[in-house]
């Protein structure tokens, strides 16, 4: 139908040049869409092992017509240079914890408040529900496309000095923080000496005593490796962190409707099996990481909770009573 159609309406045209145009138009029709998705974890992540599974039910559902390419252990950049990245749109895909979004907008670390979510599922109502959908608006504009909230889970403490069980423990502890103000004001008010360097340079930072010690979830601990260079773990659970899926707002509008709900829909496949990975890895990583012979505290919270108040004071201005009542109101419920 096609070289007809354009027969008529360019009189002359050769057989021979309709049968080129019938070419370039089934390359465009058959022409693979692909996505860089980068994040910094490492490949036996719960976070790489769902971006790759959601990568083949994408490749499966679009008969590989949208091809999703995964690079872990920052191969595409630290966390904030992905999370401008997708701005900017030289990159397509980033999952990342949100406090590398402070650079772009500080509201989006609102969930980080330390002590904020007495279990994971209190902040997974938040960010499936209202909050969720209004820091998703500040993402969108950014231009950045949020496809969903994943999870980094509880962070906890390791260092090479002593046993944590106390903030006064903290003290004078050089502890390895994301570039994340917010981050870097809870620990210093827990007495600790935060140290903001890029989560590609933590193992040799380590290694090599340029800090104490740092704080991940478990699953991030161990699949890391921190325990070779690291005497003790403290259970503190001091923030829960979500880990956002997003898409440049420029390669979401590139795909036609059909590719964006198959894309939606394995996004929150795999929030749901990544979640579980998550919560599954915290119990064996906990496990593994005793066995390797790293000391475990478990501290409690009430000390500091009361130490970290004042960040959440410090704070209240910038994110606005609005979200903040939001973290209150689903903190609660």
């Amino acid at each position: 139908m096609l070289p007809k159609r354009i027969s008529k309406l360019v009189p002359g045209i050769t057989a021979m040049s309709l049968l080129a145009v019938s070419c370039v138009f089934a390359s465009a029709a058959q022409a693979k869409i692909t996505l860089k998705a980068g994040h910094i974890s490492a490949v036996d992540h719960p976070w790489h092992k769902a971006l790759v599974g959601m990568a083949e039910d994408v490749k499966t559902a679009t008969d590989g017509e949208v091809i999703i390419q995964v690079y872990p252990s920052s191969q595409l950049g630290g966390e904030r240079e992905m999370a401008q990245g997708l701005g900017l749109g030289v990159l397509e895909m980033g999952l990342f914890g949100t406090g590398a979004l402070q650079a772009l907008d500080k509201r989006l670390i609102i969930e980080e408040l330390p002590y904020a979510w007495p279990t994971r599922e209190h902040a997974y109502r938040a960010l499936d529900g209202k909050l969720g959908d209004a820091l998703s608006e500040v993402l969108a504009g950014l231009k950045i496309t949020t496809l969903s909230w994943w999870e980094s889970g509880y962070r906890h403490i390791t260092n090479s000095v002593r046993p944590i069980n106390t903030p006064e423990d903290l003290k004078g502890i050089k502890l390895r923080v994301p570039e994340a103000e917010m981050r870097i004001d809870t620990f210093k008010v827990m007495g600790a000496l935060p140290t903001p360097m890029p989560f590609s340079e933590v193992f040799s930072g380590l290694q090599q005593k340029v800090v104490d010690g740092q704080e991940n979830p478990l699953a991030t601990i161990y699949a890391s490796k921190f325990y070779e260079v690291q005497d003790h773990l403290a259970l503190s659970g001091h923030i829960w962190g979500s880990a956002v899926l997003t898409i440049s707002t420029s390669a979401w509008n590139r795909l036609s409707p059909e590719q964006q709900k198959i894309i939606q829909d394995a996004a929150e496949k795999w929030k749901l099996k990544e979640r579980e990975m998550i919560a599954k890895s915290d119990g064996e990583a906990l496990e593994k990481i005793k066995a390797a012979g790293v000391a475990v505290t478990e501290p409690d919270p009430v000390q500091f909770q009361q130490a970290v108040q004042s960040v959440w004071d410090k704070y209240e201005d910038t994110f606005g009573k609005e979200l903040m009542d939001l973290v209150r109101e689903y903190a609660k419920s």
